[in-house]
């Protein structure tokens, strides 16, 4: 192969990664917004993980402690739910993210349908990876359409622009083995959530199941990959 064809192949492959992320922006005050309501998520976070699972041995001092640790929490979400609809309306998608995450987990599904969903597609649309994974729990009708599989390709090319604001939290990731207690949430750095992607993929895409699988298990040895691999590669 030629020095200039060798060139012009590596620019081929490089122009769509190097056109997303030219692309990307986060808008400086939709930043402030989103970097002034960072404390009281991790406070609020903070709050949820000391809650007791509920479960039948758990005393009634236990459930009371829960019950007002839960209390807390809400409310230091109101400030945190006030800067992010800010930074959200400036089209941060972040921000996005986490208050479609706050209408996921608290509100009734009307209010997810109707809040949570637009916020994690308009996230999801920039580039930023955690989204997907609520879409697929919480807006499967959306899963289906063109535009979610377009976006799941394109996050891989925008991962290191969002790199700064990892790690994030999510209900479940389903490449860890664990699953998270009471209600704590699981946070994943930009290699999980890649993994993650990766997995959604080979879920949808039955021609390339084993290659996505396989990419997942490279980037975090995903859990639920290979699973699924070992039934695709070993059916009997």
């Amino acid at each position: 192969m030629s020095l200039n064809h060798w060139c012009y192949t590596m620019a081929a492959c490089l122009l769509p990664q190097l056109g997303m992320a030219s692309m990307l922006h986060i808008d400086p005050q939709g930043e402030s917004f989103y970097q002034q309501a960072v404390p009281y998520l991790l406070q609020a976070n903070s709050k949820f993980e000391a809650v007791t699972a509920d479960t039948p041995t758990a005393s009634a001092e236990e459930k009371e402690r829960s019950l007002a640790l839960a209390a807390e929490a809400g409310t230091l979400l109101k400030p945190a739910m006030a800067l992010l609809e800010q930074a959200a309306s400036l089209d941060h998608p972040v921000a996005q993210y986490r208050l479609g995450l706050i209408y996921a987990l608290l509100y009734p599904s009307e209010v997810i349908k109707e809040k949570a969903c637009p916020l994690f597609e308009r996230s999801l649309a920039q580039g930023f990876a955690p989204p997907a994974l609520n879409i697929s729990y919480w807006c499967p009708a959306f899963t289906d359409t063109s535009e979610y599989q377009e976006a799941l390709r394109t996050v891989e090319a925008s991962m290191s622009f969002y790199e700064k604001y990892f790690p994030q939290p999510a209900v479940r990731l389903e490449c860890w083995p664990d699953e998270p207690v009471g209600l704590a949430m699981q946070w994943g750095g930009s290699r999980d959530y890649q993994a993650e992607i990766y997995r959604l993929q080979g879920d949808s895409n039955r021609a390339q199941r084993v290659k996505y699988y396989q990419k997942a298990l490279e980037v975090n040895d995903c859990y639920k990959a290979k699973k699924r691999l070992k039934i695709l590669l070993n059916p009997n």
